[in-house]
């Protein structure tokens, strides 16, 4: 329809002093027109599109595209972008610590400790894949490298259940009003930090959403309407225990990943365990018992060869060796401390574990199980 100048002045009029695409009775449009000095709008109450109810009449909004007459063209246009608002979704401010990992004394940098170094000390944009076993230390090269550089370092762990939200933010309740919160990849972005997506073969096609984001362009937020840019800096190292093609021997519940993924990262590192003289390096700082220490490496050392030749289904890692050296500070018991440490494996390859490193340590024994006192079968059974 279009609007004359006189109907004009009636819906901006109505529009200040009732809102917006109001409904409203006869007494209403009277008292509209005699506190604006109108002429009273029969074209509201007579054409049946502006009927709302019995005796209400339902105001047009001027912000809808309306054909005028060339004399209320000015009027009209400056009507409707009166109209025109801006709104932003309220956002949450980010108010977290920057988050540099502490570093750790006694650390023995090895494998590719120093060329991630080199990267991220660059700061340029250079993603890269980390994949090895259990327990090499993979995630802890990367904290350190971020702790010895003052880099700021934001972990986020992935399951099958992370997606969108979880990386990247999104709508949330905070005191009643819904305000929309950065995820831990769009922080790290905004804060120039090295992004670490750990256990990345844990996640599902969900991780998709990060294409744009690993290819170093900005981010266009389409829940917040925000064009995030990365600042310097940032960057993303992601590890895992494949190279995203799952585990043939299920040791981990690992999933396929989507190779258009995977060719975001230029690099991929296979991360190994460090040799024997490395792992001595790792565990003397933790007991004072040189002997035990030597026994410990030349230990996995073995277990691992077997691993390789496949006469063994599990693995002891770096950290199992850690996890041993600090138990035995605790119990002061050699067998004791490794006994409770390879507990987690079944008992097959547990007893096994121990045997072999009764071999190894000419002074440990293997625990002897206890004897069970025979039954007395004339004994009474109490109920």
């Amino acid at each position: 329809m279009s609007l004359n100048r006189n109907q004009i002045a009636f819906v901006k009029a109505a529009e200040e002093m009732f809102d917006k695409g109001c409904v409203l009775t006869r007494d209403n449009i009277e008292h509209v027109c005699e506190e604006n000095d109108l002429s009273f709008p029969y074209w509201l109450v007579t054409k049946s599109e502006y009927r709302y109810g019995r005796g209400q009449y339902k105001v047009p909004s001027l912000n809808r595209p309306v054909m005028a007459s060339k004399a209320a063209e000015p009027e009209l246009e400056a009507a409707l972008s009166a109209q025109v608002l801006t709104f932003k979704q309220p956002k949450l401010e980010d108010t977290a610590d920057v988050s540099i990992p502490v570093k750790y004394p006694d650390y023995v940098p090895f494998g590719f400790f120093k060329d991630l170094k080199n990267i991220i000390s660059s700061k340029q944009f250079y993603p890269i894949f980390v994949t090895g076993l259990s327990g090499n230390g993979k995630t802890l090269m990367v904290e350190q490298v971020c702790a010895e550089l003052g880099r700021e370092c934001i972990r986020v762990n992935i399951s099958i259940e992370t997606d969108e939200t979880d990386l990247l933010g999104g709508p949330t309740l905070v005191n009643g009003n819904v305000v929309n919160r950065d995820g831990p990849v769009i922080t790290a972005m905004k804060r120039g930090a090295v992004l670490l997506i750990d256990e990345v073969d844990r996640g599902s096609n969900k991780l998709m959403c990060l294409q744009g984001i690993l290819e170093g362009k900005p981010y266009y937020n389409k829940k917040s309407g925000e064009l995030v840019h990365p600042a310097p800096g940032f960057n993303v190292v992601a590890t895992a225990n494949t190279k995203g093609r799952g585990s043939e021997e299920g040791r981990y519940l690992s999933q396929i990943l989507d190779d258009a993924f995977l060719e975001r990262f230029p690099i991929t590192v296979e991360q190994e365990y460090p040799d024997a003289k490395t792992e001595k390096k790792i565990l003397t700082p933790l007991i004072a018992d040189e002997d035990f220490v030597n026994n410990l490496c030349q230990w996995a050392d073995v277990v691992r060869q077997s691993f390789e030749q496949g006469a063994t289904d599990e693995i002891i890692s770096t950290r199992r060796l850690v996890h041993i050296a600090k138990a035995y500070t605790i119990f002061k018991d050699r067998m004791k401390a490794i006994e409770l440490c390879v507990a987690r494996f079944d008992e097959e390859t547990k007893t096994a574990f121990i045997d072999l490193y009764t071999k190894v340590d000419e002074k440990a024994k293997a625990p002897v199980a206890e004897a069970k006192p025979a039954e007395d079968s004339n004994k009474e059974i109490p109920f």
